[in-house]
């Protein structure tokens, strides 16, 4: 598939410091919120393709591809854009606190194990994991970002010139600042998968297809399960 706040100031003030802060305020107001969005504070008027526990965005020349089960139950979703992929995974996560310092720590010890060094930077999300694999393909870049958000985290993975180089990302980064979460209100264990399913329409082309239907091509970033 293809997709061709505003702040209270308080009480005026007197004083030039108060002022200062309350100018500061009004700025910030102004400035463009940045997802991914809880589906109770998204933008409306945004078209996005739902997947269920994610809603994506419809960005330009960004190809979402997705691997799911005949059922409809999606296992994977990679979106791509030239030669750099997103592959995107959402999860439950306590009321109380964030996950992904936690789970980012696993990652790098998995590759660690699996012979891979990965460097922990601070990105635009805070703090990230990059990492240079060997696989079938050769050497590739992965670059891990995690947001944490109420009760729910995102993991995104760039493979590709968007991971050895954040500026790239482009159009991918465009989805992932808009990228929409609907948790839902069941209780759901730590970490697991939030559930992910085809639009309607798409899960009648997909058996329509039948056996002729294919896998998404990008396979899953190593440490990323």
């Amino acid at each position: 598939m293809i997709f061709s706040r505003k702040r209270a100031t308080g009480r005026h003030a007197r004083d030039e410091r108060t002022v200062e802060v309350a100018e500061t305020a009004e700025a910030a107001s102004v400035e463009p919120a940045r997802g991914p969005y809880d589906v109770t504070e998204a933008p409306a008027g945004v078209q996005r393709l739902d997947l269920g526990s994610l809603q994506i965005p419809a960005v330009p020349d960004v190809e979402v591809r997705v691997q799911a089960d005949q059922q409809g139950v999606i296992q994977q979703v990679v979106l791509v854009h030239g030669q750099s992929a997103l592959q995107l995974g959402v999860f439950a996560a306590p009321r109380s606190e964030g996950i992904w310092d936690e789970v980012r720590e696993e990652i790098r010890q998995s590759l660690f194990n699996d012979g891979a060094a990965a460097q922990e930077v601070v990105g635009e999300y805070g703090t990230e994991l990059r990492a240079r694999v060997r696989t079938e393909d050769g050497l590739t870049d992965l670059r891990f970002v995690g947001v944490d958000g109420p009760r729910w985290m995102v993991r995104a993975v760039y493979q590709g010139e968007a991971a050895s180089t954040p500026t790239a990302a482009g159009p991918l980064a465009q989805c992932l600042d808009g990228l929409v979460v609907d948790r839902g209100l069941e209780a759901k264990p730590v970490r697991e998968p939030l559930p992910l399913r085809l639009p309607r329409e798409a899960a009648d082309q997909a058996d329509q297809a039948g056996d002729q239907a294919s896998p998404a091509d990008a396979a899953p970033a190593p440490g990323a399960r």
